[in-house]
């Protein structure tokens, strides 16, 4: 196990002989439909406000894109749960292709009533995306978690920084086909979707969830000197309480700041483009820095991650309130600063999660952690048009860099108190299991 959590898990156990099998499809699922982020990142806000006419509802989309992906993970989550991953994301995949043709139709009949319940299923189909990172940890020792879950991610990047990058492309592509020209990139978000679920309906096999609990059935992979596997007896609720936490307040700070900065940069004349290259570092940052927050999560250790997440966001709160607003430059590197932190935190809290549940209960119950993910995020994202109306994105900013520090009294209580007993009657305090060597590392 990492830090906070129950057992110091040994070194000594082996990847499953399928996990990179699962690796290699994941990766390239992950590659295509990350392209399809950033139509709702980039363009939602854009979209909602010319539509809607209102910069006070410009986080509408981002909101409605957010609680779909609240529903859509419990959803996708007991799909696998039932059936096994590879139903269950081919499902998530589908319903956001599903949803980015229902906004490309919206903005054809200029319907917000059509608008709005397309969003939802584009949102559950993001959720699917980041729900994949979860299967990338179902077949790798616990001791290298971690770093399975950043490859998953990393690969994400590689379409989250070419979407935005292509919003130019799609729109003319939109317009020739007589269709408004800010629903360009959801045309895209409908070939991302479409074309990763019918990767994984073909090649996710043998189906990892299946093939983990089937293991865990049997005994699962052994240490060297014969025990089970810790982590298939454990389930420690405050390692996943600590996760969620680090996951929910990250999150909700990270889409609000994210959600404004394109209006706010509209606002001081920055054209489409240059938001879309800003939002592009950032989305490459949010992912690109996975290997080192595994890195840092495995080795290290968990909690001392999700602390530097928390310091990390904090100073990009404090960068994106105080950098002058005409300024690409600083506002790029404030984002780059949001990523990387809500990165370390998102890498560290999956982690502990992961760490902290058994095989048997494991997807509906990561599909649970992503709702109130999520629906922190669908908060932040609305009530950031609102506060951005009222008070200005300087304020919003800088109110985010605060929240987040609330996280440091739960983490150092973490590290002092001793990591609760296990089910096989095993315990350690969570300093031990934070250090290299330990079995976390």
């Amino acid at each position: 196990m990492s830090s906070g959590t129950a057992v110091p898990v040994t070194a000594d156990v082996a990847d499953h002989p399928a996990q990179r099998r699962i690796l290699t499809v994941l990766v390239v699922a992950q590659i295509l439909s990350g392209t399809a982020l950033a139509a709702g990142i980039t363009i939602g806000a854009l979209l909602a406000e010319e539509m809607l006419g209102s910069t006070g509802l410009a986080g509408v989309p981002s909101a409605l894109f957010l609680v779909g992906g609240a529903i859509g993970a419990v959803v996708i989550g007991r799909a696998c749960q039932r059936w096994g991953r590879r139903p269950g994301l081919v499902l998530g995949h589908g319903v956001g292709a599903l949803g980015s043709l229902g906004v490309v139709w919206a903005t054809v009949l200029d319907s917000v009533p059509v608008l709005f319940p397309a969003l939802l299923l584009y949102g559950a189909g993001g959720a699917t995306i980041m729900l994949s990172r979860y299967a990338g940890a179902d077949l790798a020792a616990p001791a290298r978690r971690a770093r399975a879950v950043s490859t998953v991610l990393v690969a994400t990047a590689l379409g989250a920084i070419a979407g935005p990058q292509l919003a130019d492309v799609t729109g003319d592509l939109a317009q020739a086909w007589d269709i408004p020209r800010l629903a360009g990139p959801f045309l895209l978000a409908f070939a991302a979707f479409g074309s990763a679920a019918v990767f994984l309906a073909l090649f996710l096999r043998p189906d990892p969830l299946l093939l983990s609990r089937a293991a865990d059935a049997v005994g699962g992979p052994t240490t060297t000197d014969g025990g089970v596997r810790p982590d298939a007896l454990v389930s420690d609720r405050r390692g996943v309480f600590i996760g969620v936490a680090v996951m929910v307040l990250g999150q909700l700070v990270m889409i609000a700041i994210m959600t404004m900065t394109p209006v706010h940069m509209a606002d001081h004349g920055h054209s489409t483009r240059t938001a879309g290259l800003v939002i592009g570092l950032h989305l490459g940052a949010m992912y690109l820095t996975s290997p080192l927050s595994g890195v840092l999560a495995d080795r290290v250790g968990r909690l001392f991650t999700a602390t530097l997440s928390a310091l990390t966001l904090c100073a990009a709160g404090l960068a994106a309130s105080l950098v002058p607003p005409h300024s690409t430059l600083a506002l790029s590197l404030a984002l780059i600063l949001l990523g990387v932190g809500w990165n370390l935190g998102f890498v560290s809290g999956t982690a502990l999660i992961t760490d902290a549940l058994p095989a048997a209960t494991r997807a509906s119950a990561q599909g649970l952690m992503d709702l109130g993910v999520l629906a922190a995020g669908a908060t932040g994202g609305m009530a950031s048009g609102v506060m951005t109306a009222l008070y200005g994105y300087d304020l919003l900013a800088l109110s985010g860099g605060v929240l987040v520090l609330a996280l440091l009294p739960l983490l150092a209580l973490a590290f002092v108190l001793p990591a609760p007993v296990t089910a096989d009657g095993s315990g350690g305090d969570a300093k031990a299991a934070t250090e290299p060597g330990t079995g976390a590392a």
